[in-house]
């Protein structure tokens, strides 16, 4: 059970095009983090040759304070580059710039985010680790908590897993955070051997909803695949039907459900 993965409520971004939801993850869907949909700066620096690229001010006024004006426009612009990259999953044209960047800027947090981000797509989870460590002590903040936590797990740092979940409860940032934790958490628990605590975990996230989100699907869909490794088949048959019946294409949810018949 591991989601496909994260991101915070604002990012960098692009312009005019409408952003798309970045899932993907270290294993099979979903898989654990999901960085969630990179929102739209409504000002910031455009990237070169007239490209309306974007990044949030709040980006470019830390690129400026670590670089200078001049310099730190210019970086502001690539950094808008690697995020439009990153979008269309060009992860390697991504690495390429923001190796760089990081070099550059080694401040700003934005980057280490979007570099940590792009590392973890392309399954290097212990360099993510590193890079997110930096954005999480330069930050502060929670957003990456279970990316974070689901390098940890693929690299088999389990304790340290369970601490990025226990710190993301204690500080209970938005819904769509803390439910991405728990699937990873929940992730662990199974790695580990620990079916039955996988699934108490993701229990209270099983019950119908008027309006069900994404992250509902995602809790479903995890829950679910740990029915079926525990035997439990008409209960995961019920969640993946459930996920199904709300968004056919979401996960392979199909073809799960295809394999259970």
């Amino acid at each position: 059970m591991r989601t496909q993965a994260w991101e915070p409520d604002e990012t960098w971004i692009l312009e005019p095009e409408a952003p798309a939801k970045l899932v993907g993850a270290k294993t099979a869907q979903p898989s654990a983090p999901v960085y969630r949909d990179i929102a739209v700066g409504r000002e910031g620096a455009p990237a070169p040759g007239g490209r309306r690229r974007t990044v949030p001010r709040r980006v470019v006024d830390e690129v400026v304070a670590s670089a200078g004006k001049a310099k730190g426009e210019k970086l502001a612009a690539r950094i808008a580059d690697a995020t439009y990259s990153y979008e269309k999953e060009r992860y390697s044209d991504a690495l390429r710039v923001l190796r760089q960047l990081v070099g550059e800027v080694p401040g700003s947090a934005a980057v280490w985010e979007l570099y940590g981000l792009t590392l973890y797509r392309c399954g290097h989870w212990a360099q993510a680790a590193s890079a997110l460590e930096t954005f999480k002590g330069l930050s502060g903040s929670y957003d990456q908590h279970p990316v974070l936590a689901d390098c940890y797990r693929a690299l088999r740092r389990y304790d340290d897993a369970e601490l990025m979940w226990a710190e993301l409860r204690q500080a209970s940032p938005s819904g769509d955070v803390v439910a991405e934790g728990r699937i990873v958490a929940a992730g662990v628990k199974a790695d580990r051997g620990d079916l039955a605590g996988a699934i108490l975990m993701l229990e209270k996230a099983s019950r119908k909803v008027a309006k069900p989100s994404d992250r509902h699907l995602r809790q479903w869909y995890a829950l679910a695949d740990l029915y079926e490794r525990a035997g439990d088949l008409p209960r995961a048959r019920d969640l993946f039907n459930r996920v199904a019946s709300i968004d056919g294409d979401a996960f392979d949810v199909r073809a799960r459900l295809k394999s259970l018949h």
